[in-house]
Order: structure tokens, then sequence, then C-alpha cells
């Protein structure tokens, strides 16, 4: 009887234990081998700082955390406030923690390949996000097509050249960080088109780190040097732009001298509301960060992604980087509108001031 009890018993445990598996066996997947969200990674994302733009805490923060929490993925979005050991130690953190995917904004690609590296090491996938990691590892590149960036400025200008009757003459170039290889195509962009129309580059610098307030520093000196010969000012992004603006009202020239920006921040369309710089490049953030998430989602899932369809050179490495590349959009005044009807800022946050409020009302931003 007890040899039998103890059968009995057994037999009821192993269904039991057969049932508990099945039952796991159900949560993990479906019928036809569907990954649940209880196999779904989770997603770091480092963002490089918010003092060269503004963007990257006031829309690259908001539209990456709005696309994980749509899809329910978990997404840890960090800044490494311009610092590199921060930087590498918020990759070390986050590896550590056991991201699926670690998609990173680097702040030079020294730093960025040394993260990139690392993260493969341990199996994790990693998405270069605006900026491209040269010699690095990463499994996909999402950017807008930055030559393209470039190029809209450079033509940009000639425009605001022309339009006030300068149709040649010297040209000073203000350009982003050497170590950023986004402001090398940037400049690639704008240099040759500033030089097909017939104008001359008088004046070429980089600013380190984007660094707005030695950008004041080096375009004073090269104004200071040229006796203030410029028949305009590429700058960069609109945080330079802003530094050469300051120098140029200081010497009573704001307008006279076109000058260019990037990124469409409140305070460089207000710039070219007001006409004291002629044009900025709008690149929506928000097609970038969604465009980004999507992949990082779908690697998450340990699905393939289909929908980067283009491919990047490394410069350094000599290998192709499956891309999503998207299109930018020169922004002057009459076309200020096109950037508040997108959502990526407000009139509110624009007509500010009488002045602003008048010019606003001229070029129907509402």
């Amino acid at each position: 009887m007890r040899g039998k009890r103890s059968l009995a018993i057994g037999a009821a445990l192993a269904v039991m234990a057969f049932g508990v598996a099945a039952c796991g066996d159900d949560e993990a997947s479906t019928g036809d081998g569907d990954t649940t969200a209880a196999e779904v990674g989770s997603v770091g994302v480092i963002l490089p700082d918010s003092a060269s733009s503004a963007r990257w805490e006031t829309a690259d923060r908001k539209f990456l955390g709005d696309a994980f929490a749509a899809a329910d993925v978990t997404a840890d979005i960090q800044n490494a406030n311009g610092d590199k050991a921060k930087f590498a130690t918020l990759c070390d953190q986050m590896i550590n923690d056991g991201v699926a995917v670690l998609m990173i904004v680097n702040l030079d690609s020294e730093t960025g390949a040394a993260c990139q590296k690392k993260a493969a090491a341990q199996g994790i996938k990693t998405i270069d996000y605006d900026r491209l990691t040269l010699n690095g590892e990463a499994s996909y590149y999402v950017s807008f097509d930055n030559v393209a960036v470039g190029t809209a400025q450079g033509e940009g200008l000639v425009k605001c050249m022309t339009d006030l009757g300068k149709t040649s003459g010297p040209v000073a170039l203000l350009n982003g960080s050497p170590t950023d290889n986004n402001a090398t195509l940037f400049k690639q962009g704008y240099e040759a088109a500033i030089k097909a129309a017939g104008y001359t580059i008088a004046a070429d610098q980089s600013v380190p780190d984007w660094d707005n307030t030695q950008a004041g520093r080096i375009f004073e000196q090269m104004y200071t040097k040229a006796n203030g010969n410029f028949v305009g000012v590429d700058a960069a992004n609109d945080g330079l732009g802003g530094a050469v603006i300051s120098v140029l009202e200081r010497n009573g020239v704001a307008g006279k001298i076109p000058v260019t920006g990037q990124d469409a921040t409140d305070e460089g369309l207000q710039r070219v509301l007001l006409g004291t710089q002629c044009m900025t490049v709008y690149k929506a953030v928000r097609q970038e960060a969604d465009a980004a998430a999507e992949l990082a989602i779908a690697l998450a899932k340990g699905e393939e992604p289909t929908t980067a369809t283009a491919t990047v050179k490394d410069t350094e490495s000599g290998r192709d980087v499956p891309s999503v590349l998207l299109e930018p959009q020169a922004i002057f005044a009459e076309n200020v509108k096109d950037v508040v009807a997108d959502g990526y800022t407000t009139a509110a946050k624009l007509c500010t001031t009488a002045e602003l409020k008048a010019a606003c009302t001229k070029f129907g931003v509402e």
C-alpha cells in the first residue's frame, strides 16, 4: 500500500510539474513563436550635453521617451553633460545593468568607440544616434543627411548675401567641434555651396566642443583680424550663430552681415524673425527620435530591423554602417511658421516681446 501511495503521489507531482512547465511556456511565447513583452530587453540612451544645443533635453529626451513608453519598452535616458568621464561611467553602468540595446550620441569618436567595443563584448547591440562614431561598432546609425544640412546652410547664406546685393566677397566659417564627425560633414556641404557661388573663404576656424562662449571669443578675434570685412558668416549651429551675432551687435552691424545657424532653436528662430540671423536648418527631431526608437525596439525584441535602407561609410574603418538618413529643411523668416506647425515649438515661446509679436504677425506665426 505504501509503495502504491508513493507511486500515486509521484505521478501527481509529475503531472503538476508538467502543468507548471506548460504554463511557463505559454507565458514566454505564443503558438507561432512570437516574443512577448516578458522577453523584451531594455534600452539605454546616452545624450551628449545640454549646452551645445537645447534640443537634447527639450526635444530628443522627450520624443525618445515617448516612443519607448508607447511601445512599453523600458528605457534609461541619461545625459553625459559634456563630460567624457561621465559618458564612460554611464556606458559602464548601462552595460552592467544588462541593457539589450545601447544608443549613444558620442562626445568624440574615441570614447564612443570604446563604449561600443565594451557593449559588443557583452552581446549588446548599439545605435549611433545623430553622430556617427568613427572606427566604432554601431549596428545602426540614425541621423539626418548631414552634408545636405551643410548644403542648406551654404545655399541659404548665399541667398541672404545676394538679397543684400553682396554677390561676391570674403566669408567667415565658424565650424563645429573638430571631434564631431557631423561638423566635418556640415562644413563639407556649406563650404562647397559658398565656393560654388563665387565667394572666398577669408577665415575658417572650429569651436572645441561646440562651446558657445569660446565661439564668441574665436569669432571676435576673426572679426578684429579682418577689420570686420566679411560679407557673410556661416556658423554651424544656432548656438554658434548667437555668439557671432553678439559680436556683430557690439559692432553695430547685426543684420548687415548675414549669419546662418542650425537646429531651429527658439532663440535661433527669434533671431531669424528679427532679421539678425538670416536662416537656420530645421531637423525634425521627432522623426529622428522615432526612427531610432523603432530600430532600438526591434533589436530589444530580438527582431531584425527593416528600416535602415541606406548606408554611411565609416571613413576610418571603411565599414558601411546600415543607416536611416532624414532630410533637413532650410528655414527663413517666411517659413518659421512651418516649424511651429510641425509641433517642434509654439508661437507662445517665440512671440515673447512686442517686436517679436509684430514679426510673428508679419510672417504668419500663430
